[in-house]
């Protein structure tokens, strides 16, 4: 596994666990985290044994403050990894699941990262925001986009035209917030969500996942539900596929392989 300076990569079995490690700017990312990002990502996605992510930060104050406005302001240059901010935020063919541990501050970039992955587990600290207009900039790194997909449109844009910061509590009423956890928490809630994600085939999961977010390219809904989407077509041709009826026929849990 790689050493990083600016993330933290763990492994628990088939969940891996990627912690941006900046908490002196409360986890905001500079060029150097956003490449680190990338990488650890990239070797999430490219390992048959990795199945679940975790995305989180370091410490409790901020799960990531978004773009070092700082080092920016500093005259360094500024850059960005192909798969976008935090190394996801442009990575559209990641059919794996990656849940965001919100623990504190996601403000920016940072909310753009959660925003990101499938599900979002909020500590009751966390305060989520698209800040950006009140220093000049736009949320560019997909929450203008990726927002008012997620939740109601007025709903969004009251967000969005305002920047104003917005509770767990509220982040799970108006439906970007998966789950609530306790101040400290989140890592740990959001471990129970991915030991549940894991009790079910990996192959599924990944045809799940896909179909539901190419679908929404598709024209009708006839066409996203007749489509064969490729991890589909790889689940049905799995041992995970013959494993799983096998197992409830013999009424055993099933030993799932990934392939």
């Amino acid at each position: 596994m790689a050493d990083y300076e600016f993330c933290k990569v763990e492994r628990e079995g088939p969940l891996t666990i990627i912690t941006i490690n900046r908490p002196d700017v409360m986890n905001a990312l500079h060029p150097p985290a956003n490449f680190e990002m990338e990488s650890a990502f990239d070797d999430f996605a490219a390992d048959a044994d990795a199945w679940v992510a975790i995305v989180t930060g370091a410490g409790d104050r901020a799960f990531s403050a978004g773009n070092d406005l700082k080092y920016q302001a500093a005259g360094n240059k500024m850059s960005r990894p192909e798969s976008g901010f935090g190394g996801i935020a442009n990575r559209y063919d990641l059919n794996k699941p990656v849940i965001a541990a919100v623990n504190g501050v996601a403000m920016g970039g940072g909310f753009e990262i959660a925003l990101a992955c499938d599900m979002i587990i909020a500590a009751e600290n966390a305060i989520f925001a698209l800040p950006e207009p009140r220093v000049g900039l736009a949320a560019l790194a997909g929450g203008l986009h990726r927002l008012p997909r997620q939740i109601p449109l007025k709903q969004a844009m009251g967000m969005i035209l305002t920047g104003r910061r917005v509770s767990a509590a509220e982040g799970k009423e108006l439906g970007f917030v998966t789950d609530c956890a306790p101040t400290g928490e989140a890592l740990s809630v959001a471990k129970q969500w991915a030991a549940q994600i894991l009790e079910c085939s990996p192959m599924s999961i990944r045809a799940s996942k896909e179909a539901v977010y190419a679908g929404f390219d598709l024209p009708d809904l006839p066409t996203a539900i007749t489509t064969d989407y490729p991890a589909v077509v790889a689940m049905r041709n799995s041992d995970d596929f013959v494993e799983g009826p096998l197992a409830f026929s013999e009424k055993r849990s099933p030993n799932w392989k990934g392939r």
